[in-house]
Parts: structure tokens; C-alpha cells; sequence
């Protein structure tokens, strides 16, 4: 779309309180690794981006192993009954501790 020359602003501007993390956002303004905030900004949330994919697929990879696993499925009855078994057992063992 032709707007007679004038730049497009495909974002609008947010305030962000940055709390302890503006003294790091400001240091590496200054050290000249990003050209502003608004970059590190953005950069910090690529990351994120790529640390949430990056747990997404090892979850699906994780499920994908349980799923593929030939042993025989544990009922849950029994699942919670040895959970409860080992959660006793510990709270014995805490309380002799103390």
C-alpha cells in the first residue's frame, strides 16, 4: 500500500518495566551489541521463542517414547497406591530426622 513515501509503523509502542533487568538492558545498549532496547527487547523474546519450541519438542519427543514403549501400561490405581507407599515411607523418614 502506497502511503506517499511515508514509513509504515508495523508495531505500536509498548512501556515495559523492566525492574533489576534494565541495568543488563542498558549494558548491552552501551557495549554496542544491539542499537536499543526496543532490540534486545525483541531479541530476548526470539529466545524465548526458540527455548519454548525447543521444550515443545521434547515433550512431543518424550510422549512419542512412552507411546512406542512395548512394556505392558501400569494401571493408575496402582501408580497411586506406590506414590502414596513412598510418600509415607518419607514422611516417617523426615520425622525421625528432626
Amino acid at each position: 500500500m502506497w502511503n506517499g513515501g511515508a514509513s509504515v509503523r508495523r508495531s505500536k509502542p509498548v512501556t515495559v518495566t523492566l525492574g533489576e533487568m534494565q541495568e543488563k538492558v542498558e549494558a548491552r545498549v552501551r557495549s554496542g551489541a544491539y542499537t536499543s532496547v526496543s532490540e534486545v527487547v525483541r531479541a530476548g523474546l526470539r529466545a524465548l521463542d526458540r527455548e519454548e519450541a525447543a521444550l515443545d519438542a521434547m515433550l512431543r519427543q518424550k510422549v512419542q517414547e512412552a507411546l512406542n514403549d512395548p512394556s505392558p501400561p501400569i494401571p493408575a490405581d496402582r501408580v497411586f497406591e506406590e506414590l502414596r507407599a513412598y510418600h509415607a515411607e518419607r514422611l516417617k523418614t523426615v520425622g525421625r530426622d528432626t
